[in-house]
Order: structure tokens, then sequence, then C-alpha cells
């Protein structure tokens, strides 16, 4: 693995070089790293005022939050309630049922916060990044001697960042290793159930400023200590084989299906619940599929995993009125700049015009502007006189650049 240099967001969660971590730790084995060996603590990023903020004053609505007491999901109704006149909902979080439920021991679980609390917001594009795999960010708040979940794994690797308070950890390895989305514990709750029996691998205390790495499939589960602690969980969702796979598939059927004879149509009167009727039938297309797989070539999967990439995360927040007041009253020497983690990608001119497709949608570019926009995503920035003022007024009002 070759991990992205030139960005600040992994070195502040782990206590090793980035290569090392690489090749030692990703995907296979926990780390855990102590406030006295990483960069700075994570008050900047959250905090237990900014769970009261967000649950009292944001007027959030599930699933931005969930609560869990005792291992066991709490149903919605019992923490939300309407939003009262001018607001025709009913999922609105309620603070008086928060409070009731938070000092009976429930757990809050703040879910989103990469959408939600612009520091998370800032930190886990940055991570993303960094990692090359998209990631989500929920925090944790647990009341004195709680635990909000039982032993049980994750299908994504994680990053536990203690906020504040203090949390015992108990770590132990997989039942199932390396678990992909449509895996879930509950598949393998006996195993799961079984291994929680056992010595930890891990059982340790989290204090402010620690951070511990599970990869997917680690069971863990956590005990507050001592007072309200409050931790973020970054959920990091890799991309793996299986997605080649699943790619490499849809274009191995595609073109076994140019063949004619995988077109055709099975025997008149066919039982399709009697295998041996279309034995032979499935001998030809299994061969045809063989073929086209063999025959792929890694640029054929590019444009769908390009997509996939682009869905799984959100280009930096752009400002509308901002944009469009700086659309209005553009000047030669406005320098622009390309909007980050946008995930932008110039195609091949045709009839007259291009696209640019990215993390804002797609845009058309005018043969004669494709050399300014090609100078403009290399070197991430232009003036307005370098891209002319209808070409930068097209791309800040299509969220492609943002004023410097």
């Amino acid at each position: 693995m070759s991990v992205q240099h030139g960005h600040p967001a992994l070195s502040r969660l782990i206590s090793c070089p980035a290569d090392e971590f690489a090749e030692t730790y990703w995907g296979s084995e926990p780390l855990l790293s102590r406030a006295a060996d990483l960069p700075a603590a994570f008050s900047d990023l959250f905090s237990n005022d900014a769970v009261d903020e967000l649950v009292s004053e944001r007027g959030l609505r599930t699933p931005f939050l969930r609560m869990a007491s005792s291992g066991a999901t709490l149903p919605e109704r019992s923490f939300t309630s309407g939003g009262g006149i001018g607001a025709g909902i009913t999922d609105q979080l309620s603070d008086d049922r928060l409070l009731r439920q938070f000092a009976d021991g429930a757990t809050m679980v703040l879910q989103g916060l990469h959408r939600t609390w612009q520091p998370v917001i800032a930190f886990s594009q940055d991570l993303a990044a960094d990692l090359g795999h998209p990631v989500q960010v929920n925090a944790y708040v647990t009341p004195a001697q709680n635990t909000g979940f039982s032993d049980h794994y994750d299908v994504h690797d994680v990053f536990v960042l203690q906020v504040e308070g203090r949390k015992q950890w108990r770590i132990r390895r997989p039942v199932h290793p390396l678990p992909l989305r449509d895996q879930p514990w509950p598949d393998h709750r006996a195993a799961v159930e079984q291994a929680a029996t056992r010595e930890p691998l891990i059982e340790t205390v989290l204090e402010p400023g620690d951070c511990l790495y599970l990869p997917r499939g680690y069971l863990h589960s956590a005990t507050a200590l001592g007072g309200v602690s409050t931790h973020l969980t970054i959920g990091v969702h890799p991309w793996t084989r299986q997605h080649l796979a699943e790619e490499a598939l849809h274009v191995a059927l595609a073109r076994a299906a140019e063949d004619v004879a995988v077109r055709r149509s099975l025997p008149l009167g066919v039982d399709a619940t009697d295998p041996e009727q279309w034995a032979g039938d499935l001998e030809l297309v299994r061969a045809a599929l063989l073929r086209a797989v063999g025959e792929i070539d890694p640029a054929d999967l590019v444009d769908a995993l390009t997509r996939r990439v682009r869905a799984a995360q959100r280009a930096a927040p752009v400002r509308p009125l901002a944009q469009a007041r700086a659309a209005e009253g553009l000047s030669p020497d406005q320098r622009l700049v390309v909007r980050p983690h946008l995930a932008a990608r110039l195609g091949a001119p045709r009839d007259g015009y291009a696209a640019l497709a990215s993390r804002a949608g797609e845009v058309r570019v005018a043969e004669a502007d494709l050399d300014a926009v090609r100078r403009l995503l290399a070197e991430g920035a232009a003036t307005v006189s370098d891209l002319g003022e209808e070409l930068a007024r097209q791309l800040l009002l299509q969220g492609i650049v943002v004023p410097q």
C-alpha cells in the first residue's frame, strides 16, 4: 500500500511512520497510540459542548442520532418528538427525552458527523484523501460505568479517538476475518458470543488524546469509567478486491452478451427447475464468461471505479450565496482555486465539447476552453483572466472553483 504524502490527517492518529502503519497494521493488526506520542489532542475536532449543541440547538433528526442501552438499540420514539409549529416532522431529537435516557444509562450515538460538524467534515475529508478510502464519523457518548454495545465487530476499519473521559476497551481476534459490508456480526453471533468469553488480545483504558486503530472484524466492547466518556469513531470503508471482482463481472457479463449464442432462448417447454434440461447451456455460458473475464484489461474498470470513488465522498462544502456573489463581481486578477476533494476528470472532446465530471456533477466545457481547464486542474488555481470571465463564472456557479 502506498500512503499519499502532503496531508497531516493520518499522522494525527498514529504513533508510527505512515509507511510502517501501511505495512504492519493496515487491515491486519490493531495499533494503540497514546496521546504523548501523537502531535495533539482531539479537542479541536469535537467536545462534550459540541454534543450539547448538536442535540439541543441544531434541530437534528434521525438517523443522525441513535441511542443504545444494555447492548440494544432503543426505539426512535423514546428520544424524538414532533418539531412543533412550522415543522411538520415527527422525528426531531427531543433534548428532554435524551436527557432522561442518558441519565438512565443509555449511550448517545451521533451519526454522520462528517456531514454535520465542520471540524470533523474538514478532518474526515483530509483523512480520506490520505488513505485513499472513504470514511464516516460517529461519536459515542457513554455515561459512567456503562457499556453501550456488547462485543461485536464492524465491517469497516475504525480509528477510535478518545475526546473526553476515560473508557476501558477489550479487543479480541476476529471470528470472521476481513468481513465485507454484507457480512455483519449477527451472521456469526454464536462465534462472537463464545469468543467474548475468552481472554482479550488487548485490554486497555483510553485517555483523552489516545487513538486506537482496529481493522475490520476485530471484536470489541468498551465501558466508560469515572464519568461521561466521549469518543469519535472514524469508520474507514476500504476498497477491496471484492469491488474489483464486482466490476470485472459487470464487464464480463456485458461482453458475454455480445455473443449471440449466449443470448439464445432456452428450448420451448423447458423446465427451468430441472438442471438436467439446461446443463449444456450452462457449460456454454460458463465458457463465454471465462473467456470474457480473461480478456478484461485494467482500463476496462477505470470508469466504473471512478464513479464509485466519486459517489463515496462529497467535495468540500461550498457556500451557495458566497459563490453567487463572487460570480457577480469578477475582476481579472481575482484568484480562483479548484474546490478541495472534487475528484475532477476532464474527458475527451466530442462534437465541440468535453465533459468535466466531478463530485459536483458534470459540466460541458467548450473545446476552446479545454487548455485553460486542463491548466486549472493541473495547477489547482487560476486567475479570472487566465480562464476568461465567462468560463470563470460558469465554474464558480457549477461549484468547480471557489474564491481563494
